[in-house]
């Protein structure tokens, strides 16, 4: 009877995992770049009560009997469906149409890290002048083809630099003529990103288990290209109809937990009160 106590009690703390997850998928229903997560469970061990043995004739008995000890979260898989695409203001807002992450630096030196929220800005470069620099909405640079900083030099207007989808940048001449300016932004896929580590909302990292960046521009046949579209930023992929849906089947789980937990003790109850 005590197993059963503690049965149910795997069970409601892996539904209260499944819960987290689905709140966090709605909490960042409008952050961009932002990919749904979705809990998986798997059955702990199983006790064996009887092994398999023959009958009184000496013919075997092909059935044994096990009772499970509950059950655990396995993984929280990561869903990269394409989110669709919301028009922004923003001359510098880009959109992946495809497979492929942006890759900035981080903090650290030789520190970087991708993603899918294209929501950056042309700055001021640290070394004076008038020269632009891509960065991230928390002014990380933005890297190119070949691992390093885009800038763009002159005297450019940010709102007036277009990029193409192949990220390759233009500005456009004294005749009004787009001219390529600056390095071609730089696109990356993995072999299973469903292996990258998460950083925050919108941001991963490789892994062994995600394997090695495979750089777009340089990448042999068989690898789809993406397509980075200028003016759109790529919304979350979270589905609300399907997550409230799981969100109710969670609930449900748990409660039935809940009410086995309930039961037993009842059970136990009505066993300490029995007298001769």
């Amino acid at each position: 009877m005590v197993r059963s106590l503690w049965s149910a009690a795997t069970g409601m703390n892996a539904q209260q995992t499944n819960v987290d997850t689905i709140s966090n998928n709605l909490a960042n229903v409008n952050t961009t770049g932002f990919k749904a997560q979705g809990a998986q469970f798997k059955s702990l061990l199983y006790q064996e009560l009887q092994t398999i043995t023959t009958t009184a004739n000496g013919a075997p008995k092909p059935t044994n009997s096990q009772v499970g000890l509950g059950v655990r979260t396995s993984t929280i898989n990561q869903f990269f469906s394409q989110g669709s695409f919301q028009d922004s203001d923003n001359p510098a807002a880009l959109a992946i149409s495809g497979d492929g992450f942006f890759k900035y630096a981080g903090t650290t030196d030789g520190e970087v890290f991708y993603t899918r929220n294209g929501n950056f800005t042309w700055a001021l470069a640290e070394t004076g002048g008038t020269d632009l620099v891509l960065t991230t909405a928390e002014g990380n640079k933005v890297l190119d083809i070949n691992g390093a900083e885009i800038r763009v030099t002159g005297n450019a207007v940010a709102s007036r630099i277009t990029i193409g989808g192949d990220g390759k940048i233009y500005y456009p001449n004294e005749q009004g003529v787009p001219t390529e300016v600056g390095p071609q932004i730089g696109l990356y896929q993995f072999p299973n990103r469903e292996g990258l580590q998460r950083i925050g909302s919108a941001a991963w990292q490789v892994t062994p288990a995600s394997g090695e960046e495979i750089n777009e521009n340089t990448a042999a046949n068989g690898i789809k290209k993406s397509e980075i579209v200028q003016g759109y930023l790529e919304g979350s992929n979270v589905n609300v109809a399907t997550e409230m849906v799981n969100l109710i089947v969670a609930q449900r789980a748990y409660e039935m937990n809940s009410t086995a937990i309930q039961t037993t003790d009842e059970m136990m109850q009505t066993a300490n009160q029995l007298k001769r």
